[in-house]
């Protein structure tokens, strides 16, 4: 029997069409040297969007790992790498002295058999390591299998059925019941910039792109820093974890029941707001500001993180992150503590020197100046335009002296990544992942995005 047939039967004894989506809905709750978990409720969706034959996750992303295992043959049927709000929060400041809890949610194919699900979480050597696990009764009076509403779903863009295809969700916040053309207009724009991008302008035939309606009372998100509150259908706020342009939702719920009646691998949140914005977490979802001029490029490169789990390449810019006590080997594909970058070695070429030389310090002296005005126009409340000005000063700076080097446009190992000048190395001098230059994924971040959509497209 082939693993489709395998898969099938493990799963439901059903045509794929008719297997549905479970959702495992939990808490996550610690600080920075403890999480616990509690279960919250486990809810069928809507058809499951997935290939049966791209079951197993090989890619090794992820801080964190879910399999579903059958019990009776302790069989991995299916697993997934990803990363969550709370994986970031606990790297904070605010994690070693606060006890918080984040609502989070595990997504697979319905099983008609008693399943186990194993939660794992890399140690600090980076190896998978369970934590929480828990066994799942298909059977069970508990699950919600009330069928969701589609109401407001639409397609974008549609490519084919869903178990050929990558299925993205795009979801506005913020946008009113009158501003609804304006958020379809808005994504349908970003569709149509994040594929004249390689490799998906390449891999455009292998997705669906859908949209769901979500009216909101008031138009805007939340931006607490300056006193602006709104109760938006989906919560999402800037100033995430102290940060003003760091945009994400907290209330994971209320995503996932807006989103329960799409077929859905991957979500982007729209929000209706000019302010320079977006996040991005693996597997969870990408968020980005509408209407900022920077808009396709915050899109394109925080669906990077989401899609690839592919790492912050810069190091100029403030985060909320802690730096770690040592370096280890990150997990994800663009990134390397190695100076001698073992990890993309096949895509450099001979008589590349390692690591290899770049305009650093010239670099980091025009951040630094850069960065200093920027935080004087923040506080002096000046209009987004001005911060869009300097921006594309600063891109005109960066591209200069990136493209100038002897190394440039080639593989190496160019230190400063990760948020650290020292010790970390990327790819190439220049990347979207690195700076907002109009230059594209580098050679390294596009093999790591094409590795995934393997995942999902057949």
């Amino acid at each position: 029997m082939n693993t489709v047939l395998l898969l099938l039967a493990a799963f439901a004894a059903v045509p794929p069409a008719e297997i549905r989506t479970m959702r495992v809905d939990y808490y996550h709750a610690g600080n920075a040297a403890e999480e616990r978990f509690s279960l919250d409720e486990i809810v069928l969706e809507g058809a499951w969007p997935g290939h049966p034959d791209r079951a197993i996750d090989d890619t090794n992303l992820g801080k964190y790992q879910f399999q579903v295992i059958e019990r009776a043959s302790n069989r991995v049927l299916y697993s997934r790498g990803f990363a969550s709000i709370f994986g970031e929060w606990e790297t904070t400041a605010e994690a070693r002295e606060t006890f918080r809890t984040f609502h989070e949610s595990l997504r697979f194919p319905e099983p008609l058999v008693p399943v186990q699900i194993v939660l794992k979480k890399r140690d600090r050597r980076n190896s998978f390591r369970e934590i929480w696990s828990f066994v799942v009764d298909p059977a069970g009076h508990a699950i919600d299998r009330t069928a969701p509403s589609t109401a407001g779903v639409w397609a974008v863009m549609k490519n084919g059925e869903s178990s050929d295809k990558l299925d993205l969700l795009l979801m506005g916040d913020g946008y009113t019941a009158a501003q609804m053309d304006k958020w379809h207009a808005d994504a349908r724009r970003l569709v149509e910039r994040m594929f004249a991008v390689s490799p998906f302008k390449e891999r455009r035939r292998d997705f669906n792109v859908w949209a769901v309606d979500t009216p909101a009372a008031q138009s805007g998100i939340s931006r607490p820093s300056v006193g602006i509150r709104r109760r938006s259908p989906l919560r999402t706020t800037y100033d995430a974890f102290g940060t003003e342009r760091y945009v994400l939702a907290f209330d994971n719920k209320r995503i996932r029941e807006a989103a329960a009646g799409a077929p859905y691998e991957f979500v982007g949140i729209v929000v209706n707001e000019r302010k320079y914005g977006g996040g991005g977490i693996q597997g969870l979802y990408a968020t980005v500001a509408a209407d900022n001029a920077w808009a396709p490029y915050i899109f394109v490169h925080e669906f990077g993180h989401h899609l690839a789990g592919l790492a912050d390449e810069y190091y100029g810019s403030p985060v909320a992150y802690e730096a770690p006590g040592e370096l280890v080997e990150p997990w994800e594909m663009n990134v390397t503590a190695s100076p001698i970058a073992s990890k993309w070695k096949d895509l450099i070429a001979a008589g590349t020197p390692l690591p290899t030389p770049w305009e650093k310090e010239k670099f980091e002296a025009g951040q630094k100046a850069i960065q200093g005005r920027r935080a004087k126009l923040r506080a002096e409340k000046r209009p987004e335009a001005d911060m869009e000005a300097l921006f594309r000063e600063e891109q005109q700076q960066s591209t200069r002296l990136l493209a100038s080097g002897p190394h440039a446009g080639r593989v190496g190992a160019f230190e400063g990544a990760m948020y650290q000048a020292n010790g970390y190395y990327r790819p190439q001098a220049d990347c979207i992942m690195f700076t907002r230059d109009d230059v594209g994924f580098c050679a390294v971040c596009r093999r790591a995005i094409e590795r995934v959509l393997s995942l999902y497209v057949p």
